[in-house]
């Protein structure tokens, strides 16, 4: 089955979608391996992986080039990480025309403004953002890509300091962005439990929420939003984070050792039972049969 109508099948399904997020090919393999039925490209890990400081440091060449490298490498659905869209009209609809071309099954689309000299976060006029919801429908209808999927993200809970307004705000943005023709809407940072109920109660349409991180991975869990019926819940530093946590004990180990006492059982579970040529040969290829 084609991977785009698999993506849209999983969305409208009644069961919440769990997408780890990917930053090269070999992650990508490990979340397939695991079992998850789609990968979310992520910009930060991205960055991270590059030895960047900052997301907005890889450009639209780079993005396109890693998101390309994992869909190649992978059998089920990927999501590409669109960031802002790298600009404005026709730059704006040649970015999605480029994602759709590296064969991604949906992407992200922010109304955040990305390379601003300041440290505070802006969001763009909401007309701005209603317009580009409208010209990534009408690209994928006509490159024929009906089911690819346009995940419309506001970061509206960080535009403002009074924290209830900012919860209005986001909850406006994402009723008009769905009413606009977004498949999903993904409302960036909520910190809370209860914060994931209001949007899940106020929202009137399908809105992915963001879980694992650093200021909410003590308030909610994956079941929490699965009980609450979320239709996606992406972890955007899971796969990262965890692997650079792992490599940096690693080596501590081997240097104040200097053996490899504390890793061979690792080591050896990992080429012994087989799971690297496991990892490497691909999983869940029945989805595309």
């Amino acid at each position: 089955m084609d991977r785009d109508k698999i993506l849209k099948q999983l969305l409208n399904s009644s069961e919440t979608l769990i997408m780890p997020d990917a930053f090269d090919p070999i992650s990508a393999k490990i979340i397939e391996y695991a079992g998850f039925s789609a990968v979310q490209c992520s910009g930060y890990s991205y960055a991270i992986s590059k030895g960047y400081k900052h997301e907005d440091d890889i450009d639209l060449k780079t993005n396109l080039d890693i998101t390309k490298s994992i869909v190649d490498t992978v059998n089920i659905p990927v999501m590409a990480d669109g960031e802002d869209g790298y600009g404005e009209g026709e730059n704006f609809k040649n970015t999605i025309k480029e994602f759709i071309n590296t064969g991604v099954s949906g992407i992200n689309i922010e109304d955040q403004v990305h390379n601003m000299e300041c440290k505070k976060l802006r969001i763009i006029d909401e007309l701005d953002m209603l317009n580009k919801i409208k010209d990534a429908n009408s690209i994928k209808f006509d490159l024929g890509k009906n089911d690819f999927i346009i995940n419309a993200r506001t970061d509206a809970l960080l535009s403002l300091s009074n924290r209830k307004e900012a919860q209005k705000l986001a909850i406006d943005r994402a009723n008009k962005y769905l009413e606009a023709g977004a498949d999903l809407c993904f409302v960036a940072y909520v910190k809370t439990l209860d914060e994931v109920k209001l949007l899940s109660r106020e929202i009137n349409g399908p809105i992915s929420i963001a879980a694992g991180l650093q200021y909410n991975i003590q308030e909610f869990s994956i079941n929490d939003c699965i009980e609450l019926g979320i239709a996606r819940v992406s972890l955007p530093t899971v796969m990262i984070l965890n692997s650079i946590e792992s490599m940096v004990k690693k080596l501590k180990e081997i240097k104040s050792t200097g053996n490899f006492n504390e890793i061979i059982k690792d080591i050896n579970l990992l080429y012994n039972s087989n799971l690297l040529e496991e990892i490497l040969n691909g999983k869940n290829k029945s989805l595309l049969q």
